[in-house]
């Protein structure tokens, strides 16, 4: 019979041999390689104007072996860039965004859709201009690699969806015949919420 000790050396040893249970992975968005770009009809099919966020930041929380995660995003309204100065400040004004009243949009929601590990779908909550919608992210590309200069894991992906910006009350020009319709993509960049936080060394 074997004596306790070598049970539990044994018992030891093969719970040590298992893989252990990963764990959910938080990742601040890198506000540096994350923009929220979008395109909108101007004047019924004359052009489509393109534009961008230049400011956002969020958290992801994702566990890939148990196939869940969160998702949250906060957009600077008082960012948004057409490349066109005169736009940029009429986009910004109480007719269209109203960035005084509303300065940031939100997304809040969960992954609801993966392919083995990797996140497709996220579904959740739009916030713009004051209004609350449900909408759903379609996630593609989804990869995670050794960044070969912050030596840690980062994760990227490109997101996107549409919606009817009437929906949240943004109805300037539809009475000029504007199309209604919006479509969202999202460049995303992430790493984990520990490389925000470093510090360089200061000089002596």
């Amino acid at each position: 019979m074997k004596s306790i000790p070598s049970l539990l050396l044994g018992a030891s040893a093969l719970m040590l041999a298992l893989p252990a249970a990963a764990a959910p992975v938080t990742y601040d968005l890198d506000p540096s390689h994350t923009y929220p770009s979008f395109e909108a009809d101007h004047m019924g099919g004359l052009s489509t104007w393109r534009g961008k966020f230049n400011k956002s930041h969020g958290v992801v929380v994702l566990d890939r072996e148990a196939r869940t995660g969160t998702v949250e995003v906060t957009v600077d309204i008082n960012s948004v860039d057409f490349g066109h100065d005169e736009m940029n400040q009429h986009a910004v004004a109480p007719d269209i965004f109203d960035a005084a009243r509303y300065p940031t949009a939100t997304f809040k929601g969960k992954f609801t859709k993966f392919d083995g590990d990797r996140p497709e779908e996220a579904t959740g909550d739009l916030t713009l201009r004051g209004v609350t919608r449900p909408v759903k992210m379609e996630i593609d590309d989804f990869k995670c690699i050794q960044h070969p200069m912050e030596k840690r894991e980062f994760c990227g992906a490109d997101v996107s969806t549409k919606f009817s910006r009437k929906d949240f009350g943004l109805d300037f020009g539809l009475d000029m015949g504007f199309k209604p319709e919006v479509k969202l993509k999202i460049q995303v960049e992430a790493g984990p919420v520990s490389y925000t936080h470093l510090t360089l060394p200061t000089k002596a």
